[in-house]
């Protein structure tokens, strides 16, 4: 057996104190899998003196930077999140020729552009398949398996505390405050769950796996976002009228251009949509991620499981660490992302997609023409529309055919003010057939 290889660990949290259970439980298989054992070096952490089960206070350090210098460290773990110190650190470990492994999606998706040019510059690997949809492998086969193929579109489920609470109110009727406390008390919700429920951790997630299938630059920034706290109880009855379901969905697609030979842009959006129940989505569950990756050659495929938690997130943790093990025992770094693309990132008025509007109307003659007339004015083609309820109760619903998403947020605009329109009452767009 070879020397063992040292790992310095930054920061020891849920995910951090879980890596080390699992090297500690697994050493003897991992040594096998690598070739060489490997030796926790040292743990950066802000507090010493808490009680960590099952790690040795000896490891512990607030000398962060210090650690990840050290002569002995080959490979550096980084689990404390957020844009700094984390960014820092990171860069100037791959300088000191260490290579290195995160879950950090924030700082991929506002600044991965910098570490993925570190990691070319000094050779060093950076691996990160626990930055998006947690024990889930699905990052690596985007970097490697798929590079051969054209990735056309990427569509998935991948906030777990979003799903559980659509899915609550969607099988049990719950209203959004009393879904999102259940998952409060459960764990799959922080006491501030504003980054899950506003869109913001799936819209990270959403900017690295775009950065990856289509070989361009794309930031957090870049994503149009919306989150699922004006989802209502209306929403989800109108979603089952239809035989639909409600999911906060992150896509990332490629525009192609009129020759449909180059692509013209990227499209990379988050928002609460319909999908029919006949689609796979539809039947995720509870705090679950699935991801769809629609390529050339390789056709549809599905990427299923827990998408976040100590033990799954510390799982991809370990995944990557036994890759970047072996490229350092053996002396050959892994693959680095190449943004050689450059394509735009589009705006959302471009994007074409359908609209799902309930219309709460005055009950007189002419006012289903009225209506109509506002969405050819626009340019918007009218799927289907049928008619719910009589006098006061009486309303519109309406589902379009696919536009522009400028010229049906104009249409909605335009409803609102009509004279026949008392309120209109919900607008969601529609993903999949229905």
């Amino acid at each position: 057996m070879k020397l063992g290889l040292r790992v310095a660990l930054l920061g020891c949290g849920v995910v951090g104190t879980e890596v080390v259970r699992l090297l500690s439980e697994q050493a003897d298989d991992l040594a096998a899998r690598v070739g060489a054992p490997l030796d926790v070096a040292g743990i950066a952490v802000r507090r010493p003196d808490r009680v960590r089960e099952g790690v040795d206070p000896a490891l512990l350090t607030t000398d962060a930077h210090a650690l990840v210098t050290r002569d002995d460290v080959d490979i550096v773990v980084e689990v404390i999140g957020g844009i700094e110190p984390a960014r820092t650190l990171m860069l100037e470990a791959m300088k000191a020729g260490k290579s290195v492994i995160t879950a950090n999606k924030a700082l991929l998706a506002e600044d991965g552009a910098t570490l993925f040019a570190a990691a070319r510059e000094y050779g060093a690997d950076l691996y990160y398949e626990a930055s998006v949809a947690g024990a889930i492998p699905l990052l690596r086969p985007l970097r490697e398996s798929l590079v051969g193929d054209h990735v056309h579109r990427v569509l998935g489920i991948v906030n777990g505390t979003t799903n559980y609470v659509l899915d609550q109110m969607d099988t049990h009727g719950a209203g959004f405050n009393d879904a999102l406390e259940e998952a409060q008390s459960l764990g799959y919700a922080e006491a501030d769950p504003t980054a899950d429920v506003e869109g913001f951790d799936a819209a990270a997630k959403a900017a690295i796996l775009a950065q990856l299938a289509f070989h361009t630059p794309v930031t957090a920034a870049d994503v149009h976002r919306e989150g699922i706290t004006e989802v209502s109880a209306a929403d989800v009855a109108g979603a089952q009228g239809m035989d639909c379901v409600v999911k906060l969905l992150a896509i990332c697609e490629r525009v192609p251009s009129e020759d449909g030979r180059n692509g013209r842009g990227v499209s990379v959006r988050v928002y609460p949509a319909m999908i029919p129940r006949s689609h796979p989505l539809a039947s995720v569950r509870e705090a679950y991620n699935a991801v769809f990756v629609e390529a050339e050659s390789a056709g549809s495929l599905m990427f299923y499981g827990a998408g976040a938690g100590g033990a799954p997130t510390a799982s991809a943790v370990l995944g990557d660490l036994v890759a970047v093990a072996r490229n350092v025992a053996g002396g050959t770094p892994g693959p680095v992302e190449v943004t050689y693309a450059e394509l735009p990132v589009l705006p959302m008025g471009e994007t074409v997609t359908r609209y799902y509007i309930q219309v709460d109307v005055t009950d007189e003659a002419g006012v289903l023409a009225t209506v109509a007339e506002e969405f050819a004015r626009h340019g918007v083609s009218i799927q289907a529309v049928r008619q719910v309820g009589l006098g006061e109760e009486a309303q519109l619903v309406v589902v379009t055919h696919r536009a522009p998403d400028a010229a049906l947020s104009a249409t909605v605009q335009g409803l609102r003010g009509l004279d026949i329109v008392r309120e209109v009452a919900s607008v969601m767009r529609v993903e999949g057939d229905v």
